[in-house]
């Protein structure tokens, strides 16, 4: 929480007032002293960004090793009595059938790999996102959120946080544009714009869901982007940051991907089930390890894409689109990823992070990843 401190001295009456955020406090003589002795405690003791990551290296490496001497994959003592062999105690079929089930293992080996060097040589403690241009000189970007209509109010309520949140970030040239299967009821705004899917609209393909939500969009009658436009797909529950929008003004800026993916975060604000939170944080080194370096290093969806915090460009979106069949509509973010970069167009990682919510139940967090490996099974 940003502060802003008043206090109250004997030689003045009222000091410069101290910007550390936006609530304002009134304090005695005695309670600005010792705050500000505080701040300047803080400031002396504050790590930096590098020093966090180095100690968060520095623990991931000792939590390895201390697996590894527990799991007996190193030993300090490696002399050994008693010799076995597996041909003989376990007979052929039995070798041959635990050397097949440890090498499956293997399989998820690059990913691990990924992971691993992601975390460590980019920087897991981000300062904040510094601005490398003006906002002024962004090309109109259109933040879409597609949503099957069930909660309105939901809606509603990100869709305004949204909105203030980018007027905060100083972002200008800009529209919200929500996409529903029914009508939401938005407040008329000039810079958002609500879309109504018609129950009797249809692919040439036959896609679904929200795949077909998204095709819609893209339809001459409906569409009103330029080509060099930018959009910016989010979920209903996402939450925008301030540096996540700097984050995506420095990438439409630079244009030198068609595609972007960034950060998205659980455990903030209100935690509603702290299993399935807890659970979606393999999710958050997901995006920091192998997305990251995926994006950054190859600019190849190697491991696929995630279907919220994507920027993509409004030319390259359309030679893509959305109008993948039913294969390509339960997991339209990876078959969209997969066809992107079948067609050679590049990838890069967005600064910044967004927040979302996990599922509230274990059953619903089952649901979803059922329908996400079956939608990659399918795209596959």
């Amino acid at each position: 929480m940003e502060v802003y401190f008043y206090g109250v001295t004997s030689d003045e009456p009222i000091i410069r007032p101290r910007r550390v955020g936006y609530r304002y406090i009134e304090m005695n003589p005695s309670q600005t002293h010792l705050m500000r002795s505080c701040v300047l405690y803080k400031a002396g003791t504050m790590l930096s960004s590098i020093t966090k990551h180095i100690l968060h290296c520095c623990l991931l490496l000792i939590v390895i090793l201390i697996f590894e001497f527990v799991s007996g994959g190193l030993q300090w003592n490696t002399d050994k009595t008693e010799q076995l062999d597996p041909w003989v105690r376990y007979g052929v079929f039995g070798v041959l059938t635990l050397y097949l089930l440890r090498s499956v293992t293997f399989l998820s080996f690059p990913q691990v790999l990924f992971n691993f060097v992601g975390l460590t040589i980019y920087n897991a403690f981000p300062d904040k996102v510094v601005l490398k241009g003006s906002p002024l000189l962004a090309p109109f970007i259109c933040i879409r959120i597609v949503t099957r209509g069930d909660y309105p109010q939901l809606v509603k309520t990100n869709v305004n946080r949204n909105l203030n949140k980018c007027i905060e970030a100083g972002l200008e040239n800009f529209q919200i544009e929500v996409v529903s299967d029914k009508p939401i009821g938005l407040v008329a705004h000039r810079r958002i714009r609500e879309i109504v899917v018609p129950a009797n609209y249809r692919t040439s393909s036959g896609a679904l869901f929200k795949a077909r939500a998204l095709q819609y969009c893209l339809e001459n009658s409906v569409n009103e982007l330029a080509d060099h436009d930018w959009i910016v797909h989010l979920d209903e529950e996402t939450l925008m940051t301030e540096n996540s929008v700097r984050g995506i003004l420095n990438f439409v800026l630079d244009g030198k991907h068609q595609f972007g993916q960034g950060l998205i975060t659980y455990a903030n604000e209100d935690v509603v089930n702290w299993i399935t939170t807890l659970a979606d944080s393999f999710r958050v080194a997901d995006d920091m390890g192998k997305l990251r370096l995926q994006f950054t290093m190859f600019h190849k969806p190697l491991f696929s894409m995630k279907g919220s915090y994507v920027v993509t460009q409004m030319a390259a979106e359309r030679e893509v689109s959305f109008n993948n069949g039913l294969d390509g509509s339960v997991a339209e973010d990876c078959f969209f990823a997969m066809k992107a970069f079948s067609q050679g167009y590049t990838f890069n990682f967005v600064d910044g992070e967004m927040w979302e919510k996990s599922p509230f139940t274990l059953w619903d967090f089952v649901q979803q990843r059922k329908r996400w490996l079956q939608g990659a099974v399918a795209g596959v």
